[in-house]
């Protein structure tokens, strides 16, 4: 049980600290790590090395141990006749399994050839007082795997690994906006009112002011196309979100995003700059441009495609959506066997759910071009058909991971879709947007033409072929009952 394991080691504490031993000391300078360690020449000297206990091996008058820190795993030994007999037992008596251990010694290769510590001098650095998961098996239940992530990643190299590659992705679309002379800005994560998205958010209350306020569901749109009425023409922002929805394998409440806006571009443009992008991050982060992802074979190395919004749905499922109605397309989506969410159900969320129906069947990479105004408020009016808008969405294995459009920068043509947003609201659309007029009088001091691109951490979790709570690091888990 636990417990006596608990309690075995909450003695050995007893005991160290009676023998004048920390078991919990302040610091230790070690000089190398284990994988520095493992390229030293056999006979090095003075290395000291630190790290967790994960086996020990105890053959009589020698033991061997391994011993884990942040890069990877080493031996270590320990020879009765080397360190004496009373620190010998010391250390078998004291130390357990997930222990923190301190050591100084000297490097050698065992007779299989194992390059090895032989340890002269060692101390405690933590004493654990639980038990790790058993090596082979670790912890099997998947929602113990997120919400004890720690044993995760201490068991499995590979979610170790997987922490490491999504800093070299946040870090390297920061290079790459960096080298494009963009600046980075940080902007309210509380609003008065939501912009930028369709979204339902968290609501709380701000005391100071005794008012109530959201948590930001976009990376800061609006207030990032303020700063371009301002005179900043290229900036962009890295940091969290947060949408008051539904779970799914793709879908969070809280995640990671960068938008990025560039003065004096259009959707056109923003579509070579974001291929050159993704190419730039993916190959940085994963070493190649090819991938399988939930079943789909996706090179970014290959030319990207251009899909059509209106003729992509009509193709796959008859329905002309700039000439239908909610009625036709209900009858669609029963006829489809899609489910769909009834309250505040309009036309608007009618096309979006035929659209998702469609998109599961292209593999990618591509942009989605083209939809109907009524599905994005803050685009620009296509010149040829101002009944779409001029947006794309990065497609990749049936889904959108990244969106960008040519900015509507008409006051009034703005100010008239608030206020179309403002209805569907009104009629129940929970994530129809806020009407923003602090929005509309910055328009009117004359905004310049702009491309806007956002992109979340969806993108990284589809390259490591995960869901989006597998990819995050500590995912929102709801307490034990």
């Amino acid at each position: 049980m636990e417990e006596d394991y608990i309690k075995t080691r909450k003695s050995k504490i007893e005991n160290l600290r009676s023998l004048g031993v920390d078991p919990y000391p302040a610091r230790f300078v070690r000089t190398h790590t284990s994988v520095q360690a493992l390229k030293l020449k056999d006979g090095t000297k003075k290395v000291r090395l630190a790290g967790r206990l994960v086996l020990i091996r105890d053959m009589g008058r020698l033991t061997f141990a391994h011993i884990l820190d942040g890069e990877g795993k080493i031996q270590i030994a320990f020879n009765e006749k080397d360190i004496g007999k009373d620190k010998y037992k010391f250390f078998n008596k004291n130390f357990d399994l997930g222990d923190f251990i301190g050591v100084d010694g000297k490097m050698f290769k065992t007779h299989k050839g194992e390059k090895t510590l032989l340890v002269n001098k060692f101390e405690m650095l933590t004493k654990a007082l639980r038990p790790l998961p058993d090596k082979w098996h670790g912890i099997s239940d998947e929602e113990e795997k997120l919400r004890r992530r720690y044993l995760d990643i201490m068991m499995n190299p590979e979610v170790k690994d997987m922490i490491k590659k999504r800093s070299v992705f946040w870090n390297s679309i920061r290079e790459f906006l960096l080298k494009k002379d963009f600046i980075e800005v940080e902007t309210p994560v509380l609003e008065t009112t939501t912009g930028g998205a369709d979204a339902r958010p968290f609501q709380t209350h701000h005391n100071a002011l005794d008012m109530d306020v959201y948590l930001r569901i976009s990376m800061g749109e609006l207030w990032q196309k303020r700063l371009m009425v301002g005179g900043l023409e290229k900036t962009f922002e890295i940091g969290r979100q947060f949408r008051n929805e539904g779970m799914s394998p793709e879908h969070l409440q809280d995640y990671t995003q960068v938008e990025f806006y560039m003065a004096y571009s259009d959707y056109t443009d923003g579509m070579k700059f974001v291929e050159e992008l993704y190419k730039y991050v993916i190959k940085k982060t994963f070493g190649t441009l090819k991938f399988d992802i939930r079943g789909f074979k996706v090179d970014f190395s290959k030319k990207w495609e251009v899909y059509d919004y209106v003729k992509t749905i009509k193709k796959m499922t008859g329905i002309d959506v700039l000439n239908t109605n909610l009625k036709q397309i209900e009858s669609k989506l029963k006829e489809l066997k899609i489910d769909y969410e009834k309250k505040g159900f309009n036309i608007t969320r009618a096309i979006d759910n035929l659209w998702k129906y469609c998109r599961k069947k292209i593999a990618g990479p591509g942009f989605l071009i083209n939809p109907p105004v009524t599905m994005e408020p803050l685009a620009k009016r296509s010149k040829e058909n101002p009944e779409l808008v001029q947006r794309f969405q990065v497609l990749i294995a049936g889904s959108e991971v990244g969106k960008g459009y040519s900015e509507l920068n008409d006051p009034t043509d703005q100010a008239m879709r608030f206020a179309e947003q403002q209805k569907l609201r009104e009629s129940g659309d929970e994530e129809a947007q806020m009407a923003d007029y602090d929005f509309v009088e910055a328009l009117e001091y004359g905004m310049p033409p702009t491309f806007g691109f956002g992109v979340s951490e969806r993108l990284f979790g589809f390259l490591m072929n995960k869901t989006a709570r597998e990819a995050q690091i500590f995912p929102l888990m709801k307490p034990r009952e």
